[in-house]
């Protein structure tokens, strides 16, 4: 499993952006969610949860849009029904398109939906999806010779119908830049987070998924699912171990102390700590120090060294070469750029 992926060339470009002479980029504001008959309620009320206007709490002001092929009543497969008054020409202007899961089937998107997609994919939008809705956007032509995910189930499925797509059955979202896919059901909302850390920052990610109660990050490359689905009487002990690590970030974690602290051997902890989190000890503390560096950057005046030390790297040039790693662009530039926007 990677530590962590490669930045895109969108993601850099997109932190150059806030640099250019027309003035800092603030992210995308103008989210259109595309629903067609069956939509899921549960993919439908997370997004549109995500995306509610929060500007009171100080946090992005997001006019969020449901559309659909035209303005109708469509039914939800909850057997509920949903009045849609906008049709396509609500995409126009949207910098931000979430193509909606529906229940069963997984339709073609029609003639007039896939040209108004890649219209609004051509002038600057960031199309995502999840679930059923990556058969949507692969139907689009988008998705070819690029990577996406869907629920792990569909993965087969939407393999065979659209062969010049790499399809990753594990992957909680993959991101390729302009393109953003998703797995099922709650990982819509890891990815729309995702996208919300990569565009306005993580304090502002952060802030969201608090008052959703959910995880703040989980990286893309997690697995989706895990081999044992029933709390067994260790999870309760690795629990304690997360909070407390997280807790400790400023000091080293090797795997060894994490491991006596939860009363097992070094073997048996990373086994399970996988089974639990679907990544292994080194890889979520790497996650966890250099969310933590975004967030000291963006809301903190600290020197480069200072936060080093808060998130456990012994010098400021290895902290560095980690983010520019993770990010594309140094935390110099991170810090201006989501600082400027904010």
């Amino acid at each position: 499993m990677r530590e962590t992926a490669p930045p895109n060339q969108w993601q850099i470009r997109r932190c150059s952006q806030f640099f250019c002479h027309d003035g800092p980029v603030t992210g995308f504001r103008r989210v259109v969610a595309y629903a067609t008959d069956g939509v899921s309620a549960f993919g439908l009320g997370a997004i549109g949860k995500v995306f509610a206007d929060r500007s009171r709490q100080g946090l992005p002001e997001f006019a969020f849009t449901v559309c659909a092929e035209r303005p109708a009543r469509l039914s939800t497969d909850l057997g509920l029904t949903v009045t849609v008054d906008q049709g396509l020409d609500a995409l126009h202007h949207a910098d931000l398109v979430v193509l909606l899961p529906r229940e069963e089937s997984r339709p073609a998107p029609p003639p007039a939906v896939a040209d108004a997609l890649r219209a609004a994919h051509a002038r600057g939008a960031v199309l995502a999806a999840f679930c059923t809705g990556t058969f949507l956007l692969a139907g689009t032509g988008l998705l070819d010779g690029r990577r996406a995910t869907t629920h792990w189930s569909l993965a087969a499925e939407l393999a065979a119908r659209h062969p010049t797509v790499t399809v990753d059955a594990t992957a909680l979202y993959v991101d390729e830049g302009s393109l953003v896919t998703g797995a099922g059901a709650a990982a819509g909302l890891d990815m729309c987070l995702h996208l919300l850390r990569r565009e306005h920052g993580a304090a502002v990610a952060n802030a969201i998924a608090r008052e959703l109660v959910v995880p703040p990050h989980r990286p893309g490359d997690q697995a989706q699912y895990i081999t044992r689905p029933l709390p067994q009487p260790d999870d309760e002990r690795l629990g304690t171990v997360i909070a407390w690590a997280r807790a400790n970030l400023d000091r080293p974690l090797p795997v060894e102390e994490m491991a006596a602290t939860a009363l097992m051997s070094p073997r048996s902890f990373a086994r399970r700590f996988k089974a639990l989190t679907g990544t292994t000890p080194h890889a979520w503390l790497l996650t966890q120090r250099l969310d933590r560096a975004e967030e000291l950057l963006e809301t903190t005046d600290l020197s480069m060294e200072q936060i080093a030390r808060l998130v456990g790297y012994r010098s400021a040039a290895v902290l560095r070469d980690r983010f520019t790693k993770r990010r594309g662009v140094p935390p110099r530039l991170y810090r201006q750029a989501f600082r400027r926007a904010g």
